[in-house]
């Protein structure tokens, strides 16, 4: 919801996002998972809208997950599909996932429940936020943006996850050896990816040599979403990068 005027007749300078939040309405199943979310949903500090991480707002991640361990990011995690299996099959990384559509959040929960996972936590918070306030530099071993939001009319593009600005975001908080992961099904997104990316000064495409496009990550699941791209036409565009040897402090 919109802030009031503060004094003088200004209203608080927001952030452009990438998304826009929908309908909370949950089915009986996700009611009685968003009810137990402590298990999995970390709360934090709040700015000025619902999805808002509050500047300074700081989590102990060894805490948290109770270990030391790699930690994979995820913006966007929808339902969960791509998360809970590629969680399942990595029990040595913990899994950190955005997402500000709390049914899918529920989802999620559920999914994790009947695996039994207990190297995942959930954040209801803009993900580009938590990557800022939430993670020291360096210390972030992947990042996974999965079929973000393409946003295709050209007044809308401002509202595109990736751009220049994130990719400083992403490289600076990625480890030495740590990688951005990028999918989606629209081709005009995947060349505006590479448009952005591939002479980023802070990023290296790690395909750049073999035509630029990644081959697809063999521990991503084809999800519910994806078949239906696939089976409208549209071929998935897979992309890599880490950052530049400056950025690690190499010569």
């Amino acid at each position: 919801m919109e802030q009031p005027a503060q004094a003088g007749g200004a209203r608080p300078t927001r952030e452009v996002v990438s998304f826009v939040r929908r309908s909370t309405r949950m089915n009986p199943g996700q009611e009685k998972a968003w009810a137990a979310r402590e298990r999995y949903l970390v709360d934090v500090a709040r700015n000025e809208t619902s999805t808002s991480i509050a500047p300074g707002t700081v989590i102990d991640w060894t805490a948290a997950f109770g270990r030391v361990a790699p930690l994979v990011v995820e913006i966007g995690s929808g339902t969960g599909d791509s998360l809970v299996a590629m969680a399942a099959a990595d029990p040595g990384r913990d899994h950190v996932a955005f997402e500000v559509f709390r049914p899918a959040l529920a989802s999620t929960m559920i999914k994790l429940n009947a695996a039994g996972l207990t190297n995942v936590r959930l954040l209801d918070a803009n993900g580009v936020e938590g990557l800022r306030e939430l993670f020291a530099p360096g210390s972030v071993s992947e990042l996974w943006t999965f079929f973000p939001d393409p946003w295709h009319k050209a007044r809308h593009h401002k509202r595109r996850l990736v751009d220049a600005g994130f990719g400083a975001l992403v490289a600076s908080r990625l480890g030495i050896d740590g990688i951005w992961r990028i999918a989606t099904d629209w081709a005009d997104y995947a060349e505006h990816c590479r448009e952005v990316l591939d002479d980023h000064p802070d990023l290296v495409n790690v395909y750049a040599g073999t035509g630029g496009f990644a081959p697809r990550l063999t521990a991503r699941p084809v999800t519910k979403y994806e078949r239906r791209g696939l089976a409208a036409g549209r071929k998935v565009f897979d992309l890599a990068y880490r950052r530049r040897a400056a950025q690690q402090g190499h010569a």
